[in-house]
């Protein structure tokens, strides 16, 4: 692919340029990153695998739904890119699947801007959600921020964070509540982390964005608070401890002085 070639992301929007840079780096590490992508547009489908292959990501192509959760649960790839609007099964009913089973890290891609939309994408366990049209370079850094963040929360295994009945386990990215496992899908567990290891400070929006996805909340980003909303509910009657410090962020609460500290 040349520096002529163009990235038709919808039908009807401007064509975006792509970098005729071959000379692109890999993501760090000697194997490639697997990418799974869950989309029925064919010629989509084969210049983003050209791009990618250029910048050391190995791209299995599905334009089925139904097949495409097949491969989402067979653990063969690091992440999804799955499109909303697939014509057997969508992509939001697909997640929903997925997320019984599998914690694999997701990246939603729609011409779905809606507001609503990107909550229901968050509510169905996205771990980011991408509105078409948009560059190449931009996937790719929303793709690498996942993985950086997944691959960043895998400290020494035998470490956990206590406060109160809640003890985080990192290396095996557990969450127990009262002695039971509680089911958080991936970016879930890592904003509880950060709220946990700032437990009695306040984390700004901007700060858990920046932690979680390398950028700053915009006026009507809503991911966070959705994230948090999921665990309060999770973590039931002990959900409370997150608290909401109107127009700046969030507070891990603790009970008890010296709840919080990392026990190892």
């Amino acid at each position: 692919m040349n520096a002529q070639e163009s990235f038709p992301l919808l039908p009807d929007a401007p064509t975006l340029m792509l970098s005729g840079d071959d000379s692109a780096a890999p993501m760090s590490g000697s194997a490639a990153v697997s990418i799974l992508l869950i989309d029925d547009d064919v010629e989509l489908c084969g210049l983003m695998q050209k791009f990618f292959a250029r910048h050391g990501m190995s791209v299995e192509i599905v334009h089925n739904s139904h097949r495409g959760l097949v491969r989402a649960l067979a653990g063969a790839h690091d992440l999804v890119l799955l499109d909303v609007m697939m014509p057997d099964l969508d992509g939001f009913e697909l997640l929903g699947q997925v997320r019984q089973r599998s914690q694999i890290p997701v990246i939603m891609l729609t011409a779905r801007t809606a507001q609503a939309d990107r909550i229901l994408g968050l509510n169905a366990g996205a771990d980011d959600y991408l509105p078409k049209p948009f560059g190449p370079e931009e996937l790719l850094a929303r793709i690498r921020a996942v993985l950086r963040r997944i691959d960043n929360a895998r400290p020494i295994e035998l470490e956990s964070l206590v406060v109160g009945p809640i003890r985080l386990i990192p290396g095996a990215r557990d969450v127990l509540c009262e002695g039971r496992s509680v089911g958080l899908t991936s970016v879930e567990f890592d904003v509880l982390e950060q709220l946990v290891r700032s437990a009695g400070r306040v984390l700004s929006r901007d700060a858990l964005m920046t932690a979680l996805y390398q950028r700053r909340a915009t006026p009507f980003d809503r991911s966070i608070d959705v994230h948090i909303s999921h665990i309060r509910k999770k973590l039931k009657r002990h959900g409370d401890r997150i608290r909401t410090v109107r127009g700046v962020g969030y507070l891990f609460c603790t009970e008890v002085e010296g709840e919080g500290e990392i026990e190892r």
